[in-house]
């Protein structure tokens, strides 16, 4: 009987050793603005303002490295890197998708602003990549060609 409660008691505490990092992450999770019906809504729902073009004197300081055409929009690997200053969170759209949100990334401070990340393209349409850094944000476009959909 004290084994049991023992066991009762540990399977307890593992549990909520797991809620709480659960709870902390549904805190950063932004519901309206990753299921909002539009580029626009899911921009506001983040608080995103006055979006500048990403140039630097003519030179890109955000680097998308996708693919020109995927034969297959289910899996489309894409590559992000920012190279402006203190950067802290990078977020993808896909405007024609019936979520146009993909992704939204945070860094902490220090954090290294690249990442690799597949996702999935309904058609053929213009990425969004957008950069936050020093509370101004900064946006870049790839255009990939897709034969077959990958949301349906």
């Amino acid at each position: 009987m004290a084994t049991s409660n023992l066991r009762r008691r540990f399977i307890a505490a593992l549990l909520a050793s797991f809620i709480v990092p659960l709870k902390a992450w549904a805190a950063r999770w932004n519901q309206q603005a990753f299921e909002a019906p539009d580029v626009a809504a899911a921009k506001q729902a983040l608080a995103m303002h006055d979006v500048y073009k990403d140039q630097d004197h003519g030179h890109a300081q955000i680097e998308i490295v996708a693919p020109e055409f995927a034969e297959n929009g289910a899996v489309v690997q894409v590559e992000i890197m920012s190279r402006i200053a203190n950067t802290t969170a990078i977020a993808l759209f896909a405007p024609k998708n019936p979520v146009p949100l993909i992704a939204n990334f945070s860094f902490a401070n220090g954090g290294k602003p690249f990442l690799i990340t597949r996702v999935k393209l309904a058609e053929s349409q213009t990425l969004e990549v957008v950069v936050q850094a020093d509370g101004k944000y900064y946006q870049a476009e790839r255009y990939i060609a897709v034969s077959e959909g990958g949301c349906g």
